[in-house]
């Protein structure tokens, strides 16, 4: 999914100018990194926060479009208000396209309602991550893993190892050497009991 958001440079400074800004429907934020310098913008608040719930927006390479000028970058960091739906800032990273980035994907768990542990044994799916970082290209970066619990049953787990990555992506942790368990199915007590009474009925 390409995203494009629409910033303006902003040149006032300091507490004042950012309140300023709030209660005119913007959002201070700033871009940093690459090889330009730091630079302070605006956004519409309401577009701002509409785009951040869409997954992609945290975890695609998204197009900033300050005052006509394109360039490339990544979500990095998000200040809301303690209790209120209100933006406060946003920090956007310029990616370089030939230099490797952090990242993290969304999981996306697909085939739980046919996974024998469910099916056949009334098992629950617990999911341990939700999301993994990885390391690849801006080119490369998917906008999320797919995990697959179609051969899942009670009792045993996914592990990072196990997940098939698109080409050129690395997950960090796998790198370190860190197998992280990813997703399990496990049978609810009540499931048990049921069983157990089944089979002490069936031997009586």
């Amino acid at each position: 999914m390409k995203i494009e958001v629409s910033a303006e440079k902003r040149t006032l400074q300091g507490k004042g100018a950012s309140r300023r800004l709030r209660r005119s429907g913007k959002t201070p934020g700033i871009i940093y990194g690459g090889n330009g310098e730091p630079q302070s913008v605006e956004l519409d608040h309401n577009d701002l926060f509409h785009k951040l719930k869409l997954e992609a927006f945290h975890a695609s390479i998204l197009t900033l479009n300050v005052d006509g000028s394109k360039e490339q970058v990544l979500l990095r960091d998000i200040q809301m208000h303690p209790f209120k739906q209100i933006v406060l800032h946003v920090d956007f990273q310029r990616v370089d396209p030939n230099h490797k980035i952090h990242m993290k994907v969304p999981l996306h768990f697909i085939n739980a309602e046919i996974a024998p542990g469910v099916k056949t044994s009334g098992g629950i799916v617990s999911h341990v991550l939700t999301e993994v970082d990885v390391t690849c290209l801006p080119k490369d970066l998917p906008e999320f893993i797919t995990v697959d619990l179609k051969d899942l049953v009670a009792g045993h787990t996914i592990h990072l190892s196990e997940l098939t990555l698109p080409p050129n992506v690395e997950i960090t942790a796998l790198v370190k050497g860190d197998d992280q368990a990813v997703a399990a199915i496990a049978i609810p007590r009540s499931a048990l009991v049921a069983g157990e009474a089944a089979e002490a009925g069936g031997a009586g």
